[in-house]
């Protein structure tokens, strides 16, 4: 008996497929055909290579079902594969298994995946997990030999989420959003070398998709700019949510700091006070940025410290308060060379002792150089002295600046969403560890609010 499958890929999916590379992002704008390719691909995968586990994921089981698993039912032939709802799973006649899964949380929900051997592993709408999440599953990757497969990871996303800001780092950046496949090294500690896992991003917008409606990309076309441009362009430096979207990185403006809130670095004045500032996370990131205040009261960002999670290639283990305070020692040398006085703020939870010694003790242990004191952790009234800070003065001046060579600052800030729940707050989701510490900074120095630039505006491409 032949079964005709009656998929026509456009273009960029049959790029999707056709992919070696270990990791692949697919889509970035709406309407590319981001799920339509995820369930084609690992419907292939299953009937080429008999016996082999393909985990599907979606942030949560209604998204997962009124899409993927939706999606999968349609494609499949009843004579090829058959779905079992009780079980989340269909089930192909060569013996493979397509397993639609939902990730909550990153603590017991990831339990629940502990000793699976995931052969083909897919995210859609990959920045709607965060980077723990996704580092963990591809920890499960894994196959026998019998099997003759290397197991890979395929994602679909749009700009945007809680996750934007790494998978736009790790995809979209290290790429040159797609125009190259890139190579990130990967130290084994069983092996005991390094190798390399090469990751590539395939772009799609609208345009991409002959089998889109005009109606619908035009209305893409009617929604607000930055939604505009996130969804039918597939720019990810602009989408819809953004907490910051006045924060400006314009390289024209490095030089003279107007309209821009990026500058390039210049010494710092001896007489300008120092503070640094320090957010600690126990599983998560920790940030410290130094800043200094000029006459005017206005704040500089001239350079930071930035943790990584557990599992990262560059260290392998999250880094403990004595760690820490060994490479805050080494990021202050120079003030210290010049005899500068640095004050600290951090946040309030580093004194906590339920754990036994406080970080802020086991820190001051090895480094006490920087006496730090509670921050002002009041959330809103945090975000107002940002926003306040960011809007450009009647001059085209800020009153915060950030160095060009603080790339994390840079990166994350622009990623940060609202909080769906709480619409007036940020997503805690996301990487905020940096504009946590910023938030603490800030509240040490409040200032009044200004009136902004009535003439300036930052129009996009689509605009008149």
């Amino acid at each position: 008996m032949e079964i005709e499958l009656a998929y026509r890929p456009t273009p960029r999916q049959r790029s999707f497929h056709a992919s070696t590379a270990d990791e692949v992002l697919y889509g970035g704008a709406a309407g590319g055909g981001k799920s339509t390719a995820i369930c084609w691909d690992a419907f292939m995968r299953c009937l080429r290579w008999p016996q082999t586990h393909a985990y599907l994921f979606r942030r949560t089981y209604p998204e997962l079902e009124m899409t993927l698993v939706r999606t999968m039912q349609r494609i499949v032939p009843a004579e090829l594969g058959k779905y079992n709802a009780g079980a989340h799973e269909m089930r192909f006649v060569n013996g493979s298994v397509a397993h639609f899964c939902h990730l909550s949380n990153e603590g017991e929900g990831l339990l629940k995946y502990q000793g699976a051997e995931i052969h083909w592993l897919y995210f859609d709408e990959l920045t709607h997990f965060t980077k723990p999440m996704y580092d963990y599953l591809r920890t499960r990757l894994r196959a026998e030999r019998r099997l003759g497969i290397v197991p890979c990871v395929r994602a679909a996303s749009n700009p945007g989420g809680p996750g934007h800001a790494w998978v736009k780092a790790r995809f979209v950046d290290a790429t040159g959003a797609g125009a190259r496949v890139c190579e990130i090294p990967v130290r084994s500690e069983v092996l005991g070398r390094v190798q390399t896992r090469r990751v590539e991003y395939i772009p799609a917008t609208a345009r991409d998709n002959p089998h889109l409606t005009r109606d619908y990309v035009i209305e893409l076309e009617q929604k607000p700019r930055a939604l505009r441009e996130a969804l039918l362009l597939g720019k990810w430096d602009a989408f819809d949510g953004q907490a910051f979207p006045e924060f400006t990185d314009d390289a024209s403006h490095h030089a003279d700091g107007l309209y821009t809130h990026v500058i390039d670095p210049f010494p710092i004045p001896l007489h300008w006070p120092r503070t640094v500032s320090f957010d600690h996370g126990y599983t998560r990131p920790y940030s410290f940025g130094v800043w200094a205040v000029d006459e005017e009261g206005r704040a500089y960002r001239y350079k930071e410290l930035y943790g990584c999670v557990p599992g990262e290639a560059n260290t392998g283990v999250q880094q403990t308060p004595s760690e820490i305070a060994s490479r805050l020692c080494d990021l202050l040398e120079e003030e210290r060379r010049e005899g500068l006085r640095v004050t600290g703020v951090a946040d309030p939870a580093i004194w906590d002792r339920s754990r036994g010694v406080s970080v802020e003790e086991q820190i001051r242990q090895v480094y006490d150089g920087v006496i730090f004191r509670k921050g002002d952790n009041t959330r809103l009234p945090g975000k107002m002295q940002l926003h306040e800070r960011l809007k450009f003065g009647e001059d085209g001046r800020p009153m915060l600046y950030v160095f060009s060579c603080c790339r994390d600052f840079i990166r994350t800030l622009p990623s940060l969403v609202y909080d769906a729940r709480r619409p007036e707050d940020i997503d805690t989701a996301g990487e905020d560890h940096i504009y946590d510490e910023t938030r603490y900074f800030l509240m040490s120095r409040p200032i009044a609010p200004r009136p902004a630039s009535p003439a300036r505006s930052r129009p996009g491409p689509l605009d008149d």
